[in-house]
């Protein structure tokens, strides 16, 4: 896309400035010469979603299929349990060999990233780098991450699942594991990442947990974040109604599978904590009966909380996302028994010019069985989601870091506008 030449004896006026910040230009004079009356033509969403954001027309060229209906699989996509029980349960695990690096944290924590194999030597070093975040308990295993995995390796990325303190069978060093509001584990990783390969650029996927660990890393980094782009799924936003919505009705049996799940991991690492000092209350964590009380025992204690009601009201990324300042995309369905949509911070990523939204009418919780590849097959949002991060790498476009910049590219064209 052209703007109209310059010449020596006709000087158009400068239009206002509405560019989106930039922090990098690949090709600065073509960025600014840029007619900002030109644009792409695309068609409309198709009414079945619902888009959103503030970003929401600088990101709509780059999704192929969002004209297209969301039709979930018949029968299986109908019934929001039934959806999603059935991706937990019988999506296929597509088979990935990874090679694993055990990463010491600051506090001689250790988190695992998992890399696939053959890749440090297959890539080059300048291939944009995916990390992964998994849910809850969730790690390299888990076939909705093995699905995107392979999905962007087809691509040319290179990626690595970063998982999480005792996630993914990864060793247990201190007795801390991880909650929905720290982020230490995340900068160190991300630290870690850019200086193994600082030619590449970086970007995140998260998804229900690990999509709220994620917005607030986002939201606490803000301006300085190295990321380049961020896409987050299923993400319960306000741990608050979460919470409230877990302990309701069938969602009960949500809350005791994740609650089996955390009482496991910490099974096997209980001895960390004897004769430590502090509140935790190792019997609760033992026999807990729901998320909430293993968050009472552990969570809050090993993170400073005064209470769970405490722990979780300060864990929120609804709170946080209008700090953002890399591009992100949100993708939550509307039936969501574990992520409800009323936690969604609808109105702050109307605001902010770096966020787009889009909602689907169904898809359960980590879900999504439409589309091409169901019912068997990848989650729907996969290629959304390469979509939208191939958009970024294409124009490699970051926001800025300060207004200065801005100042900079106004004062960039005013010069153009001059020759």
């Amino acid at each position: 896309m052209a703007g109209a030449p310059l010449t020596t004896t006709f000087k158009p006026p400068l239009p206002p400035l509405h560019l989106t910040p930039f922090r990098r230009f690949r090709t600065p004079i073509a960025a600014a010469c840029l007619s900002p009356t030109t644009k792409p033509t695309m068609p409309d969403p198709h009414p079945s979603l619902e888009v959103s954001g503030g970003a929401r027309d600088r990101f709509l060229p780059a999704f192929k299929t969002l004209h297209l209906p969301y039709s979930p699989f018949p029968i299986i996509g109908w019934n929001r349990h039934i959806e999603t029980m059935f991706a937990a349960f019988y999506r296929s695990v597509p088979d990935v060999r990874y090679r694993r690096e055990c990463l010491r944290t600051q506090d001689d924590g250790t988190v695992a990233l998992d890399w696939v194999g053959g890749d440090h030597r297959r890539l080059s070093a300048d291939v944009p780098i995916l990390i992964l975040l998994p849910g809850l308990t969730g790690g390299s295993q888990d076939s909705y991450v093995r699905h995107m995995l392979v999905r962007a390796r087809s691509r040319g990325w290179r990626t690595v699942v970063f998982n999480s303190r005792g996630c993914g069978n990864s060793p247990v060093t201190t007795p801390q594991f991880y909650s929905g509001s720290f982020i230490g584990d995340m900068r160190e990783v991300v630290a870690h990442i850019s200086a193994k390969y600082p030619k590449a650029s970086l970007y995140a996927v998260g998804w229900s947990l690990g999509g709220n660990i994620l917005v607030n890393y986002l939201g606490k980094e803000s301006n300085t974040c190295p990321l380049s782009g961020a896409v987050s799924l299923c993400n319960p936003f306000n741990l608050v109604i979460a919470d409230v919505n877990l302990r309701k009705g069938f969602n009960n049996i949500y809350n005791r599978s994740l609650k089996r799940a955390l009482c496991r991991i910490f099974s096997k690492h209980a001895l960390l904590f004897e004769d430590i000092e502090g509140e935790y209350n190792i019997p609760m964590a033992m026999n807990a009966q729901t998320v909430r009380e293993y968050d009472e025992a552990i969570t809050r204690v090993s993170f400073g909380f005064k209470s769970v009601d405490d722990y979780y009201s300060n864990s929120c990324s609804s709170d946080l996302i209008k700090h953002v300042r890399v591009p992100l995309l949100c993708v939550q369905a509307a039936n969501d028994p574990i992520a409800p949509i009323s936690g969604t911070p609808f109105h702050d990523i109307k605001e902010n010019p770096n966020c787009m939204l889009i909602v689907t009418p169904k898809g359960g919780h980590l879900g999504w069985v439409a589309g091409d590849d169901a019912p068997y097959g990848a989650p729907w949002t996969d290629s959304l989601v390469m979509d939208f991060l191939e958009h970024l790498e294409k124009d490699a476009s970051k926001p800025l870091e300060s207004s200065s910049n801005i100042e900079d590219t106004q004062q960039s064209l005013e010069i153009l506008q001059q020759i």
